[in-house]
């Protein structure tokens, strides 16, 4: 009696008739598997491209046209713009205001961040709830942080006056975003409490994350709680200070609403930083080539910035 093997399971001459041969996919089929990352990219890539370089080029071109908004082709003139921007004395006051405004608004944030961070991450009662409370100001639209503030900086029936003549600290009441001298600190406690949860909720995390075996041997060895902070806790945090003193530097360099919506750049051009003098020669006297000259000079400060940032970060890492 003959042994025939058994066919294989599944095959069938129709069926091996009507299955592809090996080797034929198609060729989009072949690109797919080959590209698929890039193809799952593109949709991403296109959108950065519209919303980022595309203004970004167009910016940089119109800054080399005399250009006004009734006139949307524009005069191409070069570098003019650039030489009208480094040869006037208010680009220079409001860089120095825009670097002020960046470097004592940020500086304050993170002073003060750090310091709630340090407390909000001691176990007391009701940690939760302060917790929360904390985020209110950042949480707040910025619009509605403007016009609280303007009723407490108010000199007829402002708050803040009112606890100053009432004290003794002062014998009238301060128009705080009416003078030069006062309205430039006015704006930058502004920023202050309105930014500083965002360094309160980085350091915070960060800290949670500290091994605590650290403040152990620390105590065992007698360090003391001063020396416990310099040593471990400063050292733990430092390089999430780092991060937070560039995004932060960027962010406040650039911030254009907080100060025009509580002086419009015055009193007397003592709080006009270099967003608000974009938005003026721009939108106010309608220099859209000017205006454009300053966004790309700020854009090449904090590209600057960021070079020297890395540059120190490497440096440490080494």
């Amino acid at each position: 009696m003959s042994q025939h093997a058994p066919p294989a399971v599944g095959t069938h001459p129709a069926e091996d008739a009507a299955r592809p041969p090996i080797g034929s996919r198609s060729l989009l089929g072949r690109l797919l598997d080959q590209h698929l990352g890039v193809i799952l990219l593109l949709p991403s890539a296109l959108t950065f491209l519209v919303l980022l370089v595309f203004p970004l080029g167009y910016g940089i071109y119109t800054s080399f046209l005399q250009r006004h908004v009734l006139d949307p082709e524009g005069v191409w003139v070069g570098l003019a713009n650039y030489a009208w921007l480094f040869s006037n004395a208010e680009f220079w006051h409001s860089l120095w205001l825009s670097s002020l405004w960046a470097g004592v608004a940020v500086g304050l944030q993170i002073i003060l961040g750090t310091a709630v961070a340090l407390i909000l991450h001691q176990p007391f009662k009701g940690r939760s709830l302060v917790r929360g409370l904390v985020l209110f100001p950042y949480m707040m639209p910025v619009v509605s942080v403007i016009l609280v503030w303007m009723l407490l900086y108010n000199a007829l029936y402002g708050v803040l006056n009112w606890l100053l003549v009432q004290s003794g600290i002062v014998d009238a009441p301060i128009a705080w975003l009416s003078q030069p001298g006062s309205a430039f600190w006015a704006v930058v406690y502004v920023g202050v409490w309105k930014y500083f949860p965002f360094v309160v909720v980085i350091v915070l995390a960060r800290l949670q994350v500290i091994p605590q075996d650290l403040y152990e041997a620390a105590r065992i060895d007698g360090a003391g709680a001063i020396a416990r902070f310099i040593d471990i806790t400063l050292h733990q945090i430092k390089d999430v200070l780092l991060v937070i003193a560039l995004l932060r530097t960027i962010f406040m360099f650039n911030n254009f609403e907080i100060i025009f919506l509580l002086t419009g750049g015055g009193p007397l051009r003592s709080t006009m930083t270099l967003p608000i003098l974009v938005y003026e020669q721009a939108f106010g006297l309608y220099e859209m080539g000017r205006g454009s000259a300053i966004a790309v000079v700020m854009f090449l400060i904090l590209i600057a910035v960021m070079t020297i940032y890395f540059a120190f970060l490497r440096k440490e890492q080494d």
